[in-house]
């Protein structure tokens, strides 16, 4: 099968255009080794055209009408699903994940498209009277401005969408620096809006090798009113302290450490397939991937028999092969994270129940693997494993189950198995979380509020809420005159 590449340029001011200086940058593919594309590698000069451009057309823009604005984003995603295959395609070759989930992450992403299609034309406002009549209040929603998007490699087309599609709702321009390791998404993303009719310099588009030669210029150009942030909370922090200079807005999607609690009255069968949902999606490289199965004691052993079961049976392979359930780590190097964090607990005394580290030959794959007796101090339990890994630690009470769960910087997703509804609303209740997935192991949806607490970021994506992350409120007061007798 032939790939067929969307542009591979940089998108600045409406045109794609090679790096001034040359320079390309080399897409892997994570099953094979294989160099799928060379794409142009930019840097400080282009990021200053794109963040330039982006502020000529912020005012023609943001007074383009509301419906205007809803119709390209219906019209983008109408071609974002029906060229679905193409889509799936791409994102299964440059970043591994099986071609069904990456069917799925299309439905999924071009969705956000729609709905903030439908979002465009409800922002609404206020007007009101002050408490002693004389001064009438109009409150309105303007955009914030220029916005800097950075999306993550492991979700390259839903990441995109979930915040362009606000973004350009609200009638804010963009400059974009798509992950480096999957690049091919987001510009056939780029690819479409255009094609559905955004303006020149409403979206521009920058890829490169080197993220802080050109998110620095970015930050730091006074053109830019807000950050849209994806990655991990290191880098997240680093993108924070950037805005202070210019006190510019910040949305952050940081690290997950998510726990999943099996209490001893679950269901088992519905536990366990909760389990595979929350940490097999995307090979575990997911920031709602459950980090930590904390499992009652007394059903512990049934639980990890029954997961690892169910693990051993799954395929792995190249995403594009039919039949593949599990495809490869996005590099050598998560790759080896990996298995130093399954050496870690197993030297500490976690037990293999299933799973057989590292897979040779081409391509980064690792063995789906269950690990038992897991000490909660481990380092497997501190830290996000992002690989097809289920560590189970017992507990002996809720209370105690709880405090794990809660003993950590992160807080963006939990989730719950009971069969009684009170334990499960108070646990939910009790974890220190912005998400809660009750007997179900899958949250993400665009009509839900997306976002943590703690260390997990700032701000939410999707929902009805999602919009506001790039509204201001402007409001004025207009003096009544006294009303006539009448």
């Amino acid at each position: 099968m032939t790939l067929t590449l969307p542009h591979t340029g940089l998108l600045i001011d409406g045109v794609w255009q090679a790096a001034e200086s040359g320079r390309t940058l080399a897409v892997e593919n994570p099953a094979t080794n294989e160099i799928i594309a060379d794409i142009a590698d930019g840097g400080a000069i282009e990021a200053r055209r794109a963040v330039e451009a982006a502020g000529r057309a912020q005012a023609s823009w943001a007074s383009t009408a509301p419906r205007r604005r809803a119709e390209i984003l219906r019209r983008a995603y109408e071609l974002v699903v029906e060229r679905t295959e193409w889509f799936a395609e791409l994102m299964t070759t440059e970043m591994g994940k099986p071609l069904d989930q990456s069917r799925g992450e299309v439905a999924y992403g071009a969705e956000f498209l729609r709905w903030f299609s439908e979002e465009a034309v409800r922002i609404g406002g206020e007007s009101a009277l002050t408490g002693d009549g004389s001064t009438r209040i109009v409150v309105s929603k303007v955009p914030v401005g220029p916005v800097v998007i950075i999306t993550p490699w492991n979700f390259p087309l839903a990441m995109g969408t979930r915040k362009i599609g606000p973004a350009l709702a609200a009638g804010c321009t963009i400059v974009f620096k798509p992950a480096e390791k999957t690049p091919l998404t987001s510009l056939a993303l780029a690819d479409v809006l255009i094609e559905a009719g955004l303006p020149a310099g409403v979206l521009n588009l920058v890829t490169t090798s080197s993220p802080t030669e050109v998110v620095t210029p970015w930050m730091s150009s006074g053109i830019a009113r807000k950050v849209s942030f994806t990655g991990s909370t290191a880098v997240g922090k680093t993108v924070l302290a950037q805005t202070v200079p210019h006190v510019m807005r910040a949305s952050l999607e940081l690290g997950g450490n998510a726990a999943f609690i099996v209490c001893a009255d679950a269901d088992l069968d519905q536990a366990v397939q909760g389990a595979m949902d929350a940490k097999m999606r995307n090979m575990g490289e997911a920031c709602t991937a459950a980090n930590r199965l904390l499992v009652d004691r007394r059903v512990a052993d049934d639980f990890s028999a029954a997961l690892a079961e169910r693990m051993a049976a799954l395929r792995v392979g190249n995403g594009m092969d039919a039949g593949v359930e599990v495809g490869p780590l996005i590099d050598e190097a998560g790759r080896s994270k990996v298995d130093r964090l399954v050496q870690g607990a197993i030297a500490q005394g976690a037990r293999t129940v299933v799973g057989s580290g590292s897979i040779g030959g081409p391509g980064y794959f690792y063995s789906p693997t269950v690990l038992a007796d897991v000490p909660a101090s481990c380092e497997i339990a501190t830290e996000e494993i992002f690989g097809p890994v289920a560590p189970v630690i017992p507990f002996d009470s809720e209370e105690e189950a709880i405090r794990l769960a809660n003993a950590t910087t992160a807080g963006l997703v939990g989730y719950v198995f009971s069969r009684d509804i009170d334990r499960v609303l108070n646990l939910g209740e009790a974890l220190e979380v912005g998400m809660v997935g009750i007997n179900a192991g899958l949250v993400s949806n665009p009509r839900a509020p997306f976002g943590g607490v703690k260390q997990s970021g700032l701000g939410r994506e999707g929902s009805t809420v999602g919009i506001d992350e790039y509204l201001e409120y402007k409001y004025l007061a207009i003096p009544r005159r006294e009303s006539p007798n009448v």
